[in-house]
């Protein structure tokens, strides 16, 4: 019995209503939703068998990486099986019957303050950071005060019973954040008539060169690379831990042939997975 209700739930990061609720959502409208206090309980969750897959945001266009999570991702056993990009469209939510000019102050996760900045400057009202978004509006709607507000999602206003009084209040119109899925298993199969990705996380040597030299063997077989992250491990200067992105599978001969040449020049490689690039990722690309 339990194994069935596990493999009917997705684990995310946040309260309900918070993006990553919206993005599992999309991901797997059938699946129920598992909320995690912190990143490291939505991946224990898939790890420990409570739930099947994890949508966990990884960069943002707007704020860029998801710092939290790429140094998880080392010390997890789990493997990537799938990209989804969610359009970020920010409510201003109140209690309802509540007026603009009625308030004094908005509570939000930092970030989602900060792409509101303009929007909310030009109305006069105050910011006040909380710890996520979807808690925000929770905590609106419990506080009922007409001079408090939330910056959340349409999601969070349906739950927690707020009126969206201003839509698509983010000043940058391209706010889109990037999850990828996590899961106990690696694809077994991948669909012929779609672009692979491929993310795998790699320690170059400290002797000269060896991340120029990383690069080349990437761009002499022809492998897109498109993205690249790095990051100190545990305080060591001279340590540092990648985290990448290609276009292609690791059975095709350029990308087979860029990884033999990463392991000349890498402490540690590991693959966190092979999957179908999404819809949103070809469309942007033009393919």
């Amino acid at each position: 019995m339990t194994k069935n209700i596990a493999d009917n739930l997705i684990s995310f990061q946040g309260e309900p209503g918070a993006y990553s609720n919206l993005a599992a959502r999309e991901l797997f409208p059938d699946m129920d939703v598992l909320p995690c206090r912190i990143f490291e309980d939505a991946l224990a969750a898939v790890e420990e068998g409570e739930a099947k897959y994890a949508a966990i945001p990884i960069e943002n266009s707007v704020a860029g990486r998801v710092a939290d999570i790429h140094y998880l991702i080392p010390h997890s056993s789990l493997h990537i099986i799938g990209e989804h990009f969610l359009r970020i469209n920010h409510n201003l939510l109140v209690l309802p019957g509540t007026k603009v000019e009625d308030l004094v102050a908005v509570r939000s996760h930092e970030q989602a303050l900060g792409q509101c900045r303009r929007t909310l400057d030009a109305l006069g009202i105050r910011r006040e950071v909380f710890a996520d978004t979807a808690a925000a509006a929770k905590h609106v709607a419990e506080l009922k005060d007409p001079k408090i507000g939330a910056i959340a999602s349409s999601l969070a206003g349906e739950i927690y019973g707020l009126e969206s009084i201003q839509k698509d209040i983010e000043d940058a119109s391209h706010n889109t954040t990037r999850f990828v899925v996590f899961s106990r298993e690696p694809l077994k199969e991948l669909p012929r008539d779609q672009p692979t990705m491929t993310s795998f996380i790699f320690q170059v040597k400290n002797t000269p060169a060896a991340l120029y030299k990383v690069m080349g063997g990437f761009a002499t077989n022809g492998v897109n690379m498109t993205k690249l992250e790095s990051y100190q491990l545990d305080g060591e200067i001279c340590a540092t831990q990648f985290y990448a992105d290609i276009e292609g599978h690791p059975d095709d001969i350029g990308v087979k042939h860029a990884f033999e040449e990463l392991g000349f020049f890498t402490n540690q490689f590991r693959i966190l997975g092979s999957y179908p690039q999404s819809k949103y990722r070809i469309d942007k690309r033009g393919d």
